[in-house]
Order: C-alpha cells, then structure tokens, then sequence
C-alpha cells in the first residue's frame, strides 16, 4: 500500500480483486487449503482495505473500496465449502466496512460476479465437453456466461462520483442466474 500511495499520493479508490478456489470435497478438505483460501479470500482483502482506510483517515480524504465477492457468498455449491465461506465473509466484509468507515468519508462496496470467463474457469468452459457449460447457458437468464468487462462497468460505477450516495451494497452481476428459481427448461 506505501507503494502505492508513493506512486499515486492522492489515491482514493481501491478494489480489492484478489481470489482463487483450492477446495476439495468437504470430507476430504485439508486445513492448508482452508487456510490458504482465507488467507487470499478474505485476509488479504481485510488488511489492504485497512491500511488504505488508515491513509486516508490520517490524510482526512475520503474515498472508494469496492471487494470482489461472489454469487456463492449468497448460494452454496457442491464441493466449495471454504470458498463458499470466504465468499459469504467477503459479503459481511463490505457491510461492516462500510459502517466502520463510513464517518470518515469512504464507501464501501462490493460486486458479487456469477459464472465469468476467467483463466481459473476457463479450462472446464473451453474442454470438449461442453454440457456443463450448455447446462449453465441455459440457466442463465441473459443466456451466456459472463466476461470480466461486465463486472469492471459495474466495479467503475461504484468507484464513480454516479455511486456517492452508495455505501454497504453488493451488486450481484450474474446475468439473472440467481434471479430465477428454476432456470430454463
């Protein structure tokens, strides 16, 4: 974060991005990957947005943090329970922050991304075999997975002057997916 604030002194925007899954099935799940996935999921999330939050209360600025969550902080999936977790946390994370910071003069958001293509999904989604993929696309309500540039509008809107009014919400971009019970047949 001094790196960061010694590159750009008047920083007032931080999106804490950083995630990854490393479960197995829970009977199976080590504590080294437990924590592992914490530590990138949730800690690392905490202690930047805190020594960025400690800058600006010093500097007496405001500012903008938005935390990348996930549509499984709200849901839970077969064999994703420490991820599931760290995700769910991330969620209450950004309530918390938000009334933590909010007399000092910084938001506190976050997007919770459904199915996107990414390097760490992109493997299962471009194989052969694409009836996962083909099961996913028809329950999407918007009919397709999505691609990082459908969460970076949102992340930019929420960093924005537009959002100033905006504090402790989480903003599910999924393209319907949780939006409807069933899907479609």
């Amino acid at each position: 974060m001094d790196k960061a604030f010694e590159l750009e002194p008047g920083l007032d925007t931080l999106v804490c991005n950083a995630g990854s899954f490393f479960d197995l099935p829970f009977l199976e799940m080590t504590r080294e990957r437990f924590d592992k996935t914490m530590q990138l999921n949730l800690a690392s999330a905490f202690f930047t947005a805190q020594a960025f939050a400690k800058r600006l209360v010093a500097e007496n600025r405001g500012g903008s943090i938005v935390i990348t969550s996930s549509t499984n902080g709200f849901q839970g999936e077969m064999d994703s329970c420490a991820y599931d977790a760290s995700k769910g946390a991330l969620v209450m994370l950004t309530k918390s922050l938000a009334v933590s910071l909010a007399d000092h003069g910084i938001r506190v958001n976050g997007v919770a991304p459904g199915l996107i293509k990414t390097p760490l999904t992109s493997q299962w989604m471009e194989s052969k075999d694409r009836s996962l993929l083909d099961h996913y696309e028809k329950k999407i309500l918007l009919r397709r997975v999505g691609a990082p540039d459908d969460v970076a509008g949102a992340v930019t809107f929420l960093c924005s002057e537009a959002a100033s009014y905006i504090t402790g919400e989480i903003i599910v971009i999924d393209g319907g997916l949780t939006s409807c019970q069933i899907g479609r047949m």
